[in-house]
């Protein structure tokens, strides 16, 4: 199921991508050659017909996709045209604002899905979020870092975190060196060692909700059904140890799984009575508990669109902050590069169609915001140079065209490499 969830996400944003290059070549009537879902090398292909002047086709290496646009010079290194005086139709022979549009057509694209998809999921169910009101459980790293469970965090440096379960990546995202916190009655800022900072990001669950273990509801099919436990009980011990909050409870049970454990109970807040309960084999109790701190918000249509737009606006921005720590040796964030295996990981195991469209608009952002970097065999390198000619009037020869995007490859298979890399170490391990 995750295998066919990454081929449909990313065959679809490979298409829509390039479509966004297909249809500002065709405006501006720059002939396409060709258009194709993976790449058709050596020229095998799975299939391929044409429709006018161009191929459309489907290749055999699933490593993305291209528009082959007349006149232009781009991964397939077609150099024979150059040798040729210009066309009309070509790409080379329009104004460096057209040729600037039809490069930026893609990314506008990503954005543009990423956009749709976000106002779509506002205006069809809304969305849950979690206020940073509640107090924090913290791991192992957690406690290094100096949290405690039960802190709640006002400020990392001079941001006030507005999203609980946004905490982590802010965390690292904003590389804070110190965090202000509140604990029992007492305001205390705590310094950040950044040496720790690459176990932040490449460790999750450094900060989960400090939930008391109160009870909502016992399922029918639980084994505790008929055990007495009522709608607000607390979980206030297991086995004679206290569990003030949910993670406690969740330890010792998994502990014990098959067995029948003694559990104190608080009831109204005052009244304490012993109940015994059965584990399962999963070290649970079969109980629903309540999370107070879980919001949830209904939209609109023409509210949507403001708050997907703000949505988009905050994936772009926080991709941003994860792309400088990518390029930040110090933070270790490069070891968190994955390619195909760590973007299947992102989907559920089973098929859902809100979280489907959500991880498709955030990996339509990724790709838009990863081909704005000014490397030359991607979006951003041609829109760079397009730039320079609009600026300075000078266009650069096809000699340092073609030796641009020689480099540009160079730098893209290091990152693929990279990528694959990470995957198999984390395969490995």
């Amino acid at each position: 199921m995750r295998a066919l969830q990454v081929i449909l996400a990313l065959s679809a944003l490979i298409l829509f991508h390039e479509l966004g290059h297909f249809l500002w070549a065709r405006l501006f009537r720059i002939r396409v050659e060709k258009f194709y879902l993976f790449f058709d090398l050596g020229g095998f292909k799975l299939f391929s017909f044409r429709i006018g002047e161009t191929e459309y086709g489907m290749g055999w290496l699933p490593l993305g996709g291209y528009c082959k646009i007349a006149g232009m010079v781009d991964e397939s290194f077609d150099t024979d045209a150059l040798n040729k005086p210009p066309q009309p139709w070509e790409f080379r022979s329009k104004p460096a604002w057209q040729r600037l549009l039809v490069m930026a057509g893609g990314v506008l694209n990503n954005f543009l899905l990423a956009l749709l998809v976000f106002i779509g999921i506002l205006a069809a169910v809304g969305r849950n979020y979690m206020p940073n009101e509640s107090p924090v459980y913290v791991n192992e790293l957690g406690e290094q870092l100096g949290f405690r469970t039960g802190d709640r965090i006002l400020l990392f440096d001079d941001y006030a975190p507005t999203d609980f379960m946004d905490l982590q990546s802010d965390l690292a995202r904003r590389q804070v060196r110190k965090a202000t916190v509140l604990r029992g009655a007492d305001t205390l800022d705590i310094y950040i060692d950044q040496s720790l900072m690459g176990e932040v990001i490449n460790s999750p669950g450094v900060f989960d909700v400090a939930l008391p273990f109160v009870v909502d509801s016992v399922m029918a099919s639980s084994a505790n059904a008929a055990a007495g436990l009522l709608k607000g009980d607390r979980i206030a011990a297991v086995l004679g140890t206290e569990t003030p909050y949910l993670q406690d409870a969740q330890k010792i049970l998994r502990a014990h799984p098959g067995e029948v454990v003694p559990v104190t109970v608080e009831r109204d807040a005052s009244a304490f009575l012993e109940l015994p309960l059965q584990v399962d084999s999963l070290g649970m109790l079969g109980v629903f508990f309540r999370n107070p701190s879980l919001k949830h918000r209904d939209y609109t249509f023409l509210e949507a669109i403001p708050a997907g737009c703000a949505w988009a606006w905050e994936s772009v921005a926080g991709y941003l902050r994860d792309l400088r720590l990518v390029a930040t040796p110090s933070t270790g964030a490069y070891k968190s590069v994955g390619s195909f295996v760590a973007i299947g990981q992102v989907f559920p195991t089973s098929w859902n169609w809100l979280q489907f469209l959500y991880i498709l608009a955030l990996l339509s952002i990724m790709l838009g915001v990863m081909n704005l970097l000014p490397i030359p065999a991607l979006d951003g390198g041609h829109m760079l140079i397009c730039l320079w000619e609009m600026i300075t009037g000078r266009k650069p020869s096809d000699k340092f065209l073609v030796v641009a995007q020689m480099v540009g490859m160079a730098l893209l298979i290091g990152l693929m490499l990279l990528a694959f890399g990470n995957d198999i170490v984390r395969l490995i391990h």
